[in-house]
Order: C-alpha cells, then structure tokens, then sequence
C-alpha cells in the first residue's frame, strides 16, 4: 500500500473562532487530504488556553510556537512580552511566533513593536528555537533589524513571503525558509512569477488559516486542507509532481522546526 506523503501546514490559527463550530472535522478534513503536521502560531496571551487544549486533543498533529503579533503590541505589550518569556520558560515550544512588524493597519507603535521583535528574536536565539516573521508593508523595518541581529543561530521562516525576488534572496540570506501559501495562486500574488528562480530546499508551506484562502476559494473562510490548492501550483511552477513538492517541503520544515 503506498503511504501518503506527508504534508505540513507550518502556519495555521487552528483556534481562531472561526473553526468554533466544526473544528474537529475541519481538522480531519486536512488529515484525510495529507495534510497531518499544523504549526501554530500565537497572537497574544489570550489564545494560550485554546493552543494548549488543540495540543492536548492532538498530540501527534500539533505544534506549537509562543511569541506576541506585532498587530498585537499595543499599551499592555511589556505584559504581553512578559507572558512570552515566562511560557517559553516553563515548557516546549517549536519557535518563536509569530512576531514581526505590521505597518499596514496602524504605524503608531512602530517603536514598540521594534522593541518587541527585537526581545522575541533575542529570545529564540537564547533557546535555540527558530523565528517565524509576519511582515506587512514594513520589509525595510525587518531586514534592518535582522541585519543586526543576523547570525548562525538566527533563523526561521518568513511567514505569508508576498516580497519580490530581491527581498526574498535578502529574506533567504539570513537563514529564513520562505512560507507559501494561498497567494501564490492569486492572479495578482506575483511571487508565482520568480519562485521558480528560487530553490525549493528554501521553501515551506502554509495556509495562514482562517486567513487567505488560495483559489478557487479566495475570499471564503481558509482551511489547511486547501494546503493541497498550494501543493498543486508549486507542482505547476517547479515542474515536480504534488508528491514531491510534499515531501521535500515537509522535509524543509523539520530542518526548522527539528520536528
């Protein structure tokens, strides 16, 4: 019997409140279609309770990060980055994520939220654990602090990668993976036109669940079963079946998250 190749969702909010009434089946909807390892990513200290819980319902799936969204970082975020540092004290986590700089909504706690990567990236390096970077509108703002903070032990994923080429061999050359997900196969996405110049030993796959659902679901709730949509057009643009995008992109996420 041939075994399923095994592909892995390093990006999904499995607890948001929009999977609150199917999200046992949601989840073995991925399961059934191969996707059967989810990384999941923390906001703030209010989704801590629930991360735990889809950990313990699920212990050979579930893999969880600590760490404060930058959307997140608001008045309380000294608080907030005090809740990180004490669960990363306390027991293990897969990385440090997700954290960042979001520029998009709301620029006036951009000094906060440069604080905060800052101290989260310090402290994925003190655990030896990688960074997993939400970036939007603000690639200039994360690359200056990763150039200084750039090292053997720095490394990760760059979550939701939607640069252009030149920003994603910059993204590669401080030892992030790039994550890929539902946008790729947006008309207007534009990574799909250059991935083929990047190798895929530095790629890794995502959904962002609930969030940005590839086509031909866009604009609808996101599921890591559409994982597969994303499989298909990698398949499409490296010219390798969606069994070997699966296995060498799960292969590239346990070099990440050594799991």
């Amino acid at each position: 019997m041939e075994t399923k190749t095994i592909i892995t969702d390093t990006h999904t909010h499995l607890y948001s409140e929009e999977f609150d009434h199917d999200r046992s089946e949601m989840i073995q909807r991925a399961i059934d279609a191969g996707v059967s390892r989810f990384f999941i990513p923390a906001i703030d200290s209010t989704c801590t309770e629930s991360m735990y819980d889809l950990e313990s319902k699920y212990p050979d799936n579930v893999f969880l990060m600590m760490g404060l969204h930058p959307t997140y970082v608001k008045d309380n975020y000294l608080e907030e980055l005090q809740h990180v540092e004490e669960e990363l004290a306390k027991r293990k986590f897969y990385a440090v994520g997700e954290i960042g700089i979001d520029l998009y909504w709301d620029k006036t706690h951009l000094s906060q939220q440069q604080i905060v990567f800052r101290r989260q990236i310090q402290l994925a390096k003190h655990y030896k654990l990688p960074i997993v970077i939400h970036c939007r509108d603000a690639f200039d703002e994360i690359f200056e602090i990763l150039e200084e903070e750039k090292s053997d032990d720095l490394f990760g994923i760059f979550h939701c990668f939607s640069g252009t080429y030149e920003q994603a061999l910059r993204a590669i050359s401080y030892n992030m993976k790039l994550g890929i997900g539902g946008v790729v196969t947006f008309k207007n996405g534009k990574i799909d036109q250059f991935l083929n110049q990047i190798d895929l030993k530095h790629i890794v796959l995502e959904t962002d669940s609930p969030y940005l659902a590839p086509i031909p679901y866009r604009g609808k709730r996101n599921e890591s079963c559409y994982l597969v949509n994303v499989v298909n057009k990698l398949s499409e643009i490296y010219g390798l079946s969606p069994n070997e995008i699966a296995a060498i992109t799960t292969y590239n996420s346990k070099g990440i998250f050594g799991i």
